[in-house]
């Protein structure tokens, strides 16, 4: 009762304090613009406060600069910021700038876009220079820029179709009323829905049906409220609430869905592609007891007939969850060594867990960074301390000049291919970056004495297991003193640690401005976790460039990730890097991947799983995405499990993954889970080249193809709703079962024609929902969109890596559109190589019972088309053999001329 007596007079506190501030800033002047030049390609502007500054969250900026550029006649880009450029911008080292069209030429072209704007107090509009239709605009709210805090907010139309602002776990199509997303970066257990989550994706997209889609990029770094929501007159509104940095945004012409996402990716960077077998299916657990148990879940899969591609190691291999060590008793080298060994010799792989915070006690890794002076330092000089799963850490600084080849050393010793673990890619965890010790986290050694930090590993035990091919491997080892202490050839150690930028706000810096609170700012974003310091590093910390971790906290994970791709391309330069992250900012897809964090076996995240999986794939660029098959912690059930087994297939990124302490969820515990495994990974592989084709097309034009419903049908209203089906690619319709004991889906069909991927059957759309009836737990609904064709390997019974799957000839499943005719793609290359030289890019048509190949081939493909299926009432089958080598035609007998 006391902590409830005390929790009402500090809520009602702290209404009258918001009710203050709003009054404040409700009476903030605003700006007015003087000394216009306009040019070409947009204008620049001095903006002047336009009367007394109001000063609620911070000191009002006097004077401010506006520069408006058409970079593209597809996108626009609106920057205010300080005249001295003395406060904080996203560093161009983590956010590059993107392309801009030839100015020469570009002069001569006519945007599709057009600013205008008012000069006082200033405001300004973005609209569709074709129709005029308003998408952004500002008038009527007085721009706020304080020393704190920045204000700005643009009207939207009634009942809006809006997506995107991540990361969070609430539904695709956002909430409109007195909604509010928190974009500031922490560990999120359970990932609750209505809080901010593990990223920083400050893009939404705006669906506005028949008159078009268009999409708004802030790029900015700082913690931020988003509010949508109506104003006292009923009038639609979304509002930027940003505790520091400047207005750096974008807007995206579209005008659909998918020209907006492949437009955002000309500005944040075309996804990175990854190796071929990254799309095989993964498992990994948070508790496997030793290397012995490892092992015996790579046999169990492989007994129980369930393809599994790559298995993973989570913390558990570490000594006492220190990284860059390995429990030598539970762990041993020699052993883990040779698992890794039966693994590659079988065609499968290996990956482990690394996170950023290094255990502050006596070990090599710790030692070399204090040596280099990589790791971040409080202002009196001394190493800040967290408590992390090791307990007692220091963490490295992303921006120090030291960092990147320490960094990579680091792996370089660890990983190395004759001494070490020789991982095949790359988990990161923990990088928002999290800290377990609750600020201010004033003695971190207590705080992991108290929470057992590190926790006791279980005992080790002596080879259990009476494995075939395995026992022989684990008593021999490997015959060599090998120890994990990296090889001769490194990089060169930087000995001289460039001096840290001081923070003396020197014009042009771009260092944040000087006496702001760090730690406790006046205006107080909606973090779940409450301070900002709270579970992560302390804000006020200083990086050696002079930055504040209060402007570069969203940026850490990101930059540990990218760092950590460039070190495995270190170990290997030639193949492509797989690396999954936790924590990512916008642009992050340029360089790594992203599994959705620390989910439950619950039906409930089960389904929100859908649009978290759309909106990285589909909006932020990053589409080799997916969730825990089956949950994360608390404890699946055998008929979810099933369910997630299938939907998890159409997952760019699929792994089953559980916490410790929960019942064991391979996919092979249960029968009716396993039957569910082997059809949908047998699905999955047999479409893994049109997923791989489709991944190639967005990483070259950033074209999507893991998308909502409205992506392909954009005119379509009802579409804009639907969260729980997806286009998997252009071609694949997915309706997921999505209830407990339930056995049919209501599916939504648009207005086309769809056949049954399982009969090959026609089903004519007509913008309603059918149902769909005797959905077994093994079985997932799913169509081909008329005027498709879909290249499928052949010959499933054989595969238990895509090694193996990469050796069969295709299928050519023709689904005919209305108008009778289809087209597809296929897109080969060696599936690992960093460059390319040699590839087939085929283009596949059908119209009047003939199938042509068409495309470039500069690969002698070892494979071949050797048969046709089309689809209909009456499904034709046919064989032919037709190599990928040059294009050709083949008629085919039984379909109508």
């Amino acid at each position: 009762m006391a902590a409830t007596s005390l929790f009402w007079p500090l809520l009602a506190l702290s209404f009258v304090n918001k009710a203050l501030c709003q009054s404040s800033v409700a009476q903030c002047p605003g700006y007015k613009a003087t000394n216009v030049e306009e040019h070409s390609r947009g204008l620049t502007a001095d903006l002047t406060l336009a009367g007394a500054p109001c000063n609620s969250y911070g000191t009002d900026i006097e004077s401010l600069r506006l520069e408006v550029d058409y970079e593209t006649d597809k996108r626009l880009h609106v920057k205010i910021y300080d005249a001295d450029e003395n406060v904080y911008q996203v560093p161009e080292s983590v956010f590059p700038q993107p392309a801009l069209d030839d100015k020469d030429g570009a002069a001569e072209s006519t945007p599709d876009l057009k600013f205008s704007y008012e000069e006082s107090p200033f405001s300004f509009a973005v609209s569709r220079a074709s129709s005029g239709e308003t998408l952004f605009n500002t008038s009527g709210n007085n721009l706020i820029f304080q020393s704190q805090y920045v204000n700005l907010r643009t009207s939207l139309p009634q009942n809006p179709n809006l997506y995107g602002l991540g990361e969070h776990s609430d539904p695709l199509r956002l909430n409109t009323t007195n909604y509010i997303r928190t974009i500031w970066n922490r560990d999120a257990y359970m990932i609750p829905a209505g809080t901010n989550l593990y990223g920083a994706h400050p893009v939404y997209l705006d669906h506005r049906g028949e008159t078009g889609t268009h999409g708004v990029f802030l790029l900015n770094s700082n913690g931020m409220d988003v509010k949508i929501d109506q104003d006292d007159d009923g009038e639609q509104y979304l509002e930027y609430n940003v505790i520091g940095g400047i207005v750096d945004l974008y807007v995206f012409a579209g005008p659909s869905p998918k020209d907006v996402s492949a437009q955002y990716a000309q500005v944040a960077g075309l996804p990175a592609m990854v190796p071929y077998w990254g799309f095989g299916f993964h498992q990994c657990r948070y508790g496997y007891r030793d290397i012995y148990e490892v092992a015996a879940v790579v046999y169990n899969y492989s007994k129980a007939n369930i393809p599994l591609e790559t298995m993973w190691t989570d913390i558990d291999y570490m000594d006492h969850r220190k990284v860059f060590t390995l429990d030598q008793e539970r762990f041993p080298l020699n052993t883990v060594r040779a698992l890794v060994d039966y693994l590659h010799q079988r065609d499968q792989h290996y990956i482990v867990m690394v996170d950023p915070a290094v255990a502050s006690s006596d070990n090599g890794a710790y030692n070399r960074g204090v040596e280099k002076d990589v790791f971040l330092r409080r202002q009196d000089g001394s190493l800040y301390e967290g408590a992390v799963w090791p307990g007692p850490t220091v963490f490295p600084d992303w921006f120090d000049p030291n960092t990147p080849e320490y960094w990579i050393d680091e792996f370089a010793r660890f990983f190395d291919p004759e001494t070490g673990v020789d991982i095949d890619a790359l988990w990161i965890d923990m990088n928002e970056a999290a800290n377990f010790c609750d600020w201010p986290c004033s003695d971190p050694v207590a705080f992991a004495e108290q929470n057992n930090l590190p926790p006791e590993p279980p005992a080790a035990r002596q080879n259990p297991y009476d494995l075939p091919g395995f026992p022989s491997l684990f008593q021999q080892g490997i015959s060599s003193n090998a120890s994990n202490t990296g090889t001769d050839q490194r990089r060169a150690v930087v000995t001289v640690r460039q001096e840290a930028v001081s923070n003396d706000n020197a014009n042009g810096k771009r260092l944040g401005l000087p006496g702001r609170d760090l730690i406790d700012p006046p205006y107080r974003i909606g973090n779940a976790a409450g301070s900002l310091s709270n579970k992560t590093i302390n804000t006020d910390l200083i990086h050696a460039n002079g930055l504040t971790e209060y402007d570069t906290h969203n940026l850490y994970g990101t930059m540990m990730s990218s760092l950590s791709r460039d070190a495995m391309l270190n170990r290997r330069p030639d193949k492509r890097p797989l690396v999954i992250t936790r924590s990512t900012f916008a642009g992050a897809g340029a360089h790594v991947a992203h599994w959705l964090g620390d989910n439950v076996s619950t039906w409930a995240k089960y389904r929100v799983s859908i649009s978290q999986m759309l909106a990285f794939a589909s909006i932020f660029q990053m589409p080799m995405v997916g969730s825990d098959a089956c949950g994360f912690t608390g404890n699946t059930t055998e008929q979810l499990c099933s369910r997630w087994a299938m939907l998890a297939a159409f997952n760019p990124f699929y792994r089953n993954h559980n916490e410790y302490g929960m019942i064991p969820q391979e996919f092979y515990r249960w029968e009716s889970v396993a039957e569910a495994a082997r059809k949908a990974i047998g699905i999955r592989y047999s479409l893994l080249d049109y997923l791989y084709t489709a991944f190639y097309r967005q990483t070259v034009t950033g074209e999507p193809f893991l998308m909502p419903m409205f992506f392909v049908y954009p005119k379509d209203a009802r579409a804009a709703s639907i969260n729980t089906q997806f286009f998997y690619g252009d071609a694949i319709l997915v309706s997921p079962v999505t209830e407990e004991n339930k056995t049919e889906v209501e599916a939504y069909f648009p207005d086309d024609l769809f056949y049954d991927w399982y009969t090959g059957l026609p089903l004519r759309g007509k913008g309603e929902v059918v149902t769909i009836k005797d959905v077994g737990h093994a079985d997932i609904p799913l169509h081909v969109r008329g005027g498709s064709i879909v290249p499928v390997r052949t010959g499933s019974e054989g595969w238990n890596t895509t090694a193996q799957l990469r050796k069969s000839g295709f299928q050519l499943v023709v689904a005919p559109g209305l108008d009778g005719k289809a087209e597809g793609s296929l897109y080969l290359d060696d599936g690992e190589s960093l460059e390319q030289t040699a590839t087939v890019d085929a283009k596949f048509t059908y119209e009047n019972g003939q199938v042509s190949v068409g495309g470039t081939f500069t690969r002698e493909a070892d494979v071949r088309i050797e048969g046709v299926k089309v689809l209909g009432e009456e499904v034709v089958e046919q064989t032919i053999d037709l190599p990928l080598t040059e294009s050709g035609s083949v008629r085919l007998d039984g379909c109508a001329a």
